[in-house]
């Protein structure tokens, strides 16, 4: 393509402006001055004031089921982390995190605007787990958690009250939970407090993005109809 374009695509300028840059030295490719017109390809390498720029990669938004045991981070020397157990071929992150001992549902991308939008903690995006504690669960415990309960945040190295959330009983020991923070290992400091201890737990939703049926170890991308309307609440505009 020609190298206007090719600058361009990468999001470094306009093509009128990439046109002024080679007609003042200030780009080259494979070390060699550019000259209007001529045409390039990812093969090359293209330098703006000495600074090699590439094309700008498509956007990649994945839905992951994680398993327990893998790390939600990025550093390949850490043993089992996310990046090297799905070997994507593309350059791609978390969304955040879920603990080593915590499985499901967890987004993946290359777009760090929407990392930032989905994190944005006063944004109160909602996040639903399933999860299974050591004793049975009763009124008062439901009742206690939903309000909010003071738990410890090693982050800020002091006691918070949680937000409400909400709780649905699906079993003895057994319960849905939704929240809008994410604090370190928050749902387990959350039943410590009532003497409970999390034996299992799994996050089935990101804000509109569930889990379903999605099995242990894969991933899929992101549907056209999932990411519209996560768009839409990410810009807080509300539908129909």
């Amino acid at each position: 393509m020609r190298i206007n374009v090719y600058v361009s695509s990468t999001g470094h300028c306009s093509r009128r402006e990439a046109d002024r840059l080679v007609a003042a030295g200030r780009i080259a490719v494979n070390g060699v001055n550019a000259v209007i017109g001529m045409d390039v390809s990812d093969d090359d390498k293209v330098t703006v004031d000495g600074k090699t720029i590439g094309r700008k990669k498509p956007p990649i938004y994945l839905a992951f089921h994680k398993p327990t045991g893998i790390e939600s981070t990025t550093d390949l020397a850490k043993k089992d982390n996310i990046i090297a157990y799905i070997g994507h071929s593309e350059r791609i992150f978390p969304v955040g995190r879920l603990d080593k001992d915590t499985s499901g549902l967890i987004l993946l991308t290359n777009d760090g605007q929407i990392v930032n939008k989905i994190l944005r903690v006063e944004n109160q995006h909602e996040k639903e787990y399933l999860v299974e504690v050591d004793l049975p669960i009763d009124d008062a415990f439901v009742e206690q958690l939903s309000a909010g309960v003071v738990i410890y945040n090693p982050v800020r190295h002091e006691n918070v009250k949680t937000n409400p959330c909400r709780i649905e009983p699906i079993g003895p020991t057994t319960f849905r939970i939704v929240i809008t923070q994410g604090l370190n290992l928050q749902i387990r400091r959350m039943c410590q407090t009532q003497d409970r201890h999390v034996i299992a737990l799994k996050r089935i939703r990101i804000m509109n993005i569930v889990l379903g049926s999605l099995p242990v170890g894969i991933w899929r991308h992101l549907t056209k109809p999932e990411m519209t309307d996560l768009q839409q609440l990410l810009s807080g505009e509300s539908k129909g």
